[in-house]
């Protein structure tokens, strides 16, 4: 599903990212582990197109991020920690935007926007202009827009940050179905305890680079970690 090889990416001298190999199979809920700054969002931001990177390659479904662009576009859906909607636009209006950009056809995405609207609670406010949103209700705007096209890969850079306990574990019943159905979720997090309870599997990135993957019995079993898991947990205290 998603392929990482040898991924580089500096900025100036520093590299953010170094070397960084990882693949994520079908049907795994995938977390990416590491604290603030460890390269994290970058690596994201490398996977979905925004950010160029020096060297590697990314493959999605075996095409490559760097020469089928749109190809790996179509099969994606990216949720950044901090969604950056279009606030003159209402609830609405967003959501049939990005369905038409994706080509979903009128009943499918009356009824994602139905099923998704009702499951978060947003139906009443989809009128509404985004600018009068809260940064829960942009939340889940975000994550309906992104399951509108039924991605085959869903990429998401600390999701629960900002969700209420109950659209948190919502989230995480979607996440699920989505592998259950054959698809892969690589998310972010510096938070070990929904990484335990979540993922099938993890990867822990530290300064750019990629120290232990595997399962979290795996890697929770690795007591030269300990260090790392010690400064996680003090960092989502």
């Amino acid at each position: 599903m998603l392929k990482i090889e040898h991924l580089t990416k500096t900025y100036g001298e520093k590299k953010a990212v170094d070397d960084l190999t990882l693949h994520i199979a079908p049907g795994e809920i995938y977390g990416f582990i590491g604290h603030n700054g460890a390269g994290k969002t970058t690596t994201l931001k490398s996977v979905v197109g925004i950010l160029q990177f020096d060297d590697g390659e990314i493959l999605i479904n075996g095409k490559s991020v760097r020469t089928a662009p749109l190809d790996c576009k179509r099969d994606i859906a990216y949720i950044p920690d901090n969604p950056d909607l279009y606030d003159y636009m209402s609830g609405i209006k967003y959501l049939n935007f990005i369905a038409d950009i994706f080509g979903v056809s009128a009943a499918d995405r009356k009824e994602r926007i139905r099923k998704y609207s009702e499951l978060f609670e947003l139906t009443s406010d989809l009128a509404q202009p985004i600018a009068a949103y809260s940064h829960g209700m942009k939340q889940k705007l975000a994550i309906i827009a992104a399951w509108l096209h039924s991605p085959k890969l869903i990429i998401m850079d600390e999701p629960f940050v900002g969700l209420d306990p109950k659209a948190s574990h919502l989230l995480k019943g979607m996440m699920r179905e989505v592998c259950d159905e054959g698809g892969a979720i690589f998310f972010s997090t510096h938070v070990l305890e929904v990484a335990e309870k979540l993922c099938d599997k993890v990867a822990i990135i530290k300064g750019g680079r990629l120290i232990r993957s595997g399962t979290m019995e795996d890697v929770k079993g690795d007591d030269s970690l300990e260090e790392v898991f010690l400064e996680l947990e003090g960092e989502s205290c």
